[in-house]
C-alpha cells in the first residue's frame, strides 16, 4: 500500500493493481508506504503533547521557590541548574513541534538573556487552552484571530504599566534576575555588584552589557568574598620572583605577539669558521634583543602584557628597570586588558609609542600553589574609566560556582537590557495578571467567536502567577482570585506572588519590559504557527 494524490488529497492506493480502460489516468505515487499522515484533532494532540513535555519539565524550576534539575550530558559530565535556557539547550528533541519550542527558547535567550521558562510556560498554556476550544469545534483561524487581538490588548496594557528606570529599580532588576539562582545565598552582595559593574563601564561604552564584565573564579573563600575588580584578573606564572609587585598607576603596554627575536621562516645553515665569527654572531643576536628591550623601556611602560613568549634575556633587562612582564595571555585576556587600561594592542614591539600605552590603577600578583604547578593570580584594578571590569567570585565548589556565574550572567543581561531600554514592568506575575484582566475586559466587546479565543488567552496569562503560587506550596485558585480582584480594582501598587508565595505588594520585583514583551510575543507567534498546522506527514512513519 502506498499513498497517492487523488483529487488533491493523500490517499492509499494498491500499487500494481491493473487499471481498466475508462478509469482515466493512473494515480501518481508521491510517498512511500512507510509514510504516516496525521490529520484533524490528532495533529493538535501531538502538538499539545510536545508543549506539555516542556511545561511539565520547566514548571517545577520556575520562580524563587523553583527546584533544580540535574543534567547528565552525553559526554558523561553533569550540571545542576534551574535555568530554562540551559535545560532546553541540553535536550535532544526529535519531534518537529518540540524543535519549534526549543527554537523559541533559544531566540528568547539570545534576545534578552532571560525569560526562557516564562516563554515556554506561556506557549504551552496557550496551546492547551486552544486545544480545549478546538475539541469543541472552534476553527483554528478563529483562534489565531482571537490571539492576535488579545496580543494587541496586551501591548497596550504594557504601555500603561511601563515604569521608567532609576538606580533603585535597577538594583531591583538585578535582585529579581538572581532570585531562585545559586547566587541567592549572597544576593545582597551580588545584586549591587551587578549594578556597580555596569555603572563602572557606562562612561567608556555606549551600551553597557554582559560582554563588558568578565568572570573570575577565585577558587577559595566563600561567596561573600566576591568583589568587583575595576580591571581584570588572570592566572599566569610570573617568571621571575624578582619582578616588581604592588605597582600603582602603571603605564601598560599590551603586546599581541612574542617578545623575542623572530625565527626565520626558511631553514638555513650558518657556517662559522672562527671564534671571532661566533662572537660576532652572538653579539649581533644580543644586540637585537637589547634593541627590543630598549624599545619597551623607552616607551615608559611599567607593565607589559604579552600574548606570546618573552625571551629570557629580554625579561632580565625589563626586570632590571623595574618592569613587570606577563607572558602567554590568550586573545580574550589581551582584549580585556586593553579595554580595562585603555591601551592599544600592538604587534611590533619596535614600533611602540607612548600613545599606545594605557594605565593600570594598581597591579598586584600573588603566588598560590596549584595541584601540578605554581600559578600566580595577577590583579589589575582601580583603572580609570575601564570598558571592561571583572567580577571575582569566591567559593571553592566548581559545579556550584559555575551555576552562580550563569546566574550572574543572566542578571547582567537583564540589567544591561534595562539600561538600554529604560522601561520596566513589575514581576511576580503582576504584569501577566493585569494583561489577563485587560484582555478579559476587551473580549466583552468582541461580537464574534474570537471572544472565546481572547478569554483563552487571558486564562493562559494566569499560568505565570499560578505556577509561582504552586511552587511555593500555596493554593492556586485562592491566589488567582485574589490577584484578579486586585487587577479588577485597578490597584496602583503592583500585586503579585511574593517570594514567600503570598499575594501582596511586589514593588521591588522588576523585569525589563523587553523580557516580558518579547517572551509573550514569541509564545503567541509560536502557538499561532502551530495552530495553522492541519496535517503532519512523517516519512519515518512515527
Amino acid at each position: 500500500m502506498e499513498l497517492v494524490i487523488s483529487q488533491g488529497f493523500l490517499t492509499p492506493s494498491l500499487v500494481g493493481e491493473p487499471m481498466s480502460e475508462g478509469e482515466g489516468k493512473p494515480p501518481v505515487v508521491v510517498v512511500s508506504e512507510s509514510t504516516s499522515v496525521t490529520s484533524g484533532t490528532a495533529v493538535q494532540e501531538k502538538l499539545i503533547v510536545a508543549a506539555r513535555v516542556f511545561s511539565d519539565l520547566l514548571k517545577p524550576t520556575y520562580g524563587p521557590r523553583g527546584l533544580d534539575k540535574m543534567l547528565y550530558k552525553t559526554d558523561g559530565s553533569t550540571a545542576v541548574t534551574n535555568d530554562g535556557a540551559k535545560i532546553v539547550a541540553e535536550l535532544m528533541v526529535k519531534h518537529p513541534a518540540a524543535k519549534m519550542m526549543v527554537s523559541m527558547g533559544n531566540s528568547q535567550e539570545e534576545a534578552c538573556g532571560d525569560g526562557v521558562t516564562t516563554t515556554m510556560l506561556l506557549c504551552g498554556s496557550l496551546l492547551e487552552e486552544a486545544n480545549t476550544l478546538l475539541s469543541k469545534g472552534l476553527h483554528p483561524l478563529t483562534l489565531v484571530d482571537g490571539y492576535r487581538k488579545a496580543m494587541g490588548v496586551a501591548l497596550s496594557q504594557m504601555d500603561s504599566d511601563s515604569t521608567p528606570l532609576d538606580d533603585e529599580r535597577l538594583l531591583g532588576v538585578a535582585n529579581t534576575a538572581l532570585t531562585g539562582k545559586g547566587a541567592e545565598a549572597a544576593i545582597d552582595i551580588f545584586a549591587p555588584l551587578v549594578r556597580d559593574a555596569l555603572n563602572a563601564v557606562q562612561n567608556s561604552v555606549e551600551t553597557p552589557s554582559a560582554e563588558h564584565v568578565a568572570m573570575f573564579k577565585i577558587g577559595s573563600g566563600g561567596l561573600r568574598d566576591s568583589h568587583l575588580v575595576r580591571g581584570i584578573v588572570v592566572r599566569r606564572r610570573v617568571l621571575m620572583d624578582s619582578l616588581p609587585n604592588n605597582i600603582d598607576k602603571a603605564s601598560t603596554a599590551v603586546v599581541g605577539s612574542d617578545i623575542k627575536i623572530r625565527k626565520m621562516t626558511r631553514s638555513a645553515e650558518i657556517q662559522i669558521t672562527s671564534a671571532e665569527n661566533l662572537d660576532g654572531f652572538i653579539e649581533a643576536e644580543q644586540s637585537r634583543k637589547e634593541e627590543i628591550a630598549q624599545a619597551l623601556i623607552k616607551s615608559g611602560a611599567k607593565l607589559i602584557l604579552c600574548g606570546g613568549e618573552i625571551d629570557r634575556d629580554i625579561l632580565h633587562d625589563l626586570a632590571d628597570e623595574g618592569i613587570l612582564a606577563i607572558p602567554q595571555l590568550d586573545e580574550s585576556e589581551l582584549r580585556n586588558a586593553a579595554g580595562a587600561t585603555g591601551a592599544t594592542i600592538i604587534e611590533s614591539v619596535l614600533d611602540i609609542d607612548s600613545s599606545d600605552l594605557g594605565v593600570a590603577g594598581s597591579v598586584h600578583w600573588e603566588r598560590r600553589q596549584a595541584t601540578d604547578q605554581v600559578e600566580d593570580i595577577i590583579t589589575i584594578d582601580n583603572c580609570t574609566n575601564p570598558s571592561v571590569v571583572t567580577l571575582a567570585i569566591g567559593g571553592a565548589g566548581e559545579t556550584a560556582t559555575e551555576e552562580i556565574i550563569r546566574g550572574l550572567h543572566d542578571a547582567l543581561r537583564a540589567t544591561s537590557l534595562a539600561h538600554e531600554t529604560g522601561e520596566l514592568l513589575p514581576g511576580g506575575g503582576a504584569s501577566h495578571t493585569r494583561i489577563a484582566q485587560a484582555v478579559r475586559e476587551a473580549s466583552e466587546s468582541e461580537p464574534g467567536r474570537a471572544r472565546l479565543a481572547m478569554d483563552a488567552f487571558s486564562r493562559a496569562m494566569e499560568t505565570i502567577p499560578a505556577t509561582l503560587a504552586a511552587n511555593a506550596g500555596k493554593d492556586i485558585l485562592d491566589s488567582i482570585l485574589e490577584m484578579r480582584t486586585a487587577a479588577r480594582e485597578g490597584s496602583k501598587t503592583p500585586i503579585g506572588i511574593r517570594a514567600d508565595g503570598e499575594v501582596g505588594d511586589v514593588s521591588g520585583v522588576w523585569h525589563p519590559r523587553a523580557v516580558i514583551e518579547d517572551g509573550l510575543e514569541s509564545a503567541t507567534e509560536t502557538s499561532m504557527s502551530m495552530l495553522r498546522i492541519d496535517q503532519v506527514i512523517s516519512a519515518r512513519g512515527d
